[in-house]
């Protein structure tokens, strides 16, 4: 494949990735601003249930849309300033979606198995966004790119969850015996382990490949 094709499919990708994130979080956070939800019987009768999402869903849909344009080399040389306040913003949301979902998590009535997910899911949130900050504080740039990949597929994770919902909605809506509650459980776990293994693939492509290509020019050249 040549480079030209691969940049055409990297602006393709992107454009996608961007464009569902914008989607989601414009169609599922504006709601919980005036008192509504997109999720059907939600629970409004545990305490500070609603009110967590609420708290979550903000700085999470902050998150979703100013994370793909740090991905872009061109912004990042030519306006370098503002892929540091892009960056901090990004980051301080991270972390203020996560501590009301940590909440939210604990208190859901929605079962053991989808609390391990979301749990699994902002543990690993949390701790790839300190590693992604700790890299660029020491200036280990494609490090901290490394980490801002993992990181940001979790983040991506409020999309493919919606994603994979959709034709298991499909077949809810088909059957008797399949309740909204499993749908959502089965969507969590899929999102987190896919789009784990999507960043891992595509880190091994795009850093590790390319290094290990160099590798043996590089030895040869020390003979």
């Amino acid at each position: 494949m040549s480079r030209a094709v691969r940049r055409r499919w990297w602006w393709f990708l992107w454009g996608l990735l961007t464009v569902l994130a914008f989607g989601i979080a414009g169609y599922f956070v504006p709601p919980y601003l005036v008192g509504g939800t997109t999720i059907p019987n939600l629970d409004r009768i545990t305490p500070g249930y609603y009110t967590s999402l609420v708290i979550h869903g903000v700085p999470a849909g902050i998150a979703l849309i100013t994370g793909p344009w740090q991905f872009v080399h061109r912004l990042r040389t030519r306006f370098p300033r503002l892929h540091r306040v892009l960056g901090r913003v990004y980051l301080i949301s991270v972390v203020a979606a996560s501590v009301p979902a940590a909440y939210a998590a604990a208190v859901t009535k929605s079962g053991f198995p989808l609390q391990v997910a979301f749990f699994a899911l902002i543990v690993a949130w949390l701790y790839t966004a300190a590693k992604a900050y700790r890299a660029i504080r020491r200036r280990e740039i494609q490090l901290h790119r490394v980490w801002m990949i993992r990181n940001y597929t979790l983040t991506f994770a409020a999309v493919t969850l919606r994603l994979y919902q959709l034709p298991l909605l499909a077949l809810m809506h088909s059957v008797s015996w399949l309740p909204y509650k499993d749908v959502y459980t089965v969507s969590a776990w899929m999102s987190l382990l896919g789009n784990v293994l999507i960043a891992e693939w595509f880190i091994i492509q795009r850093t590790l490949a390319p290094l290990a290509r160099r590798e043996p020019v590089a030895a040869g050249n020390n003979d």
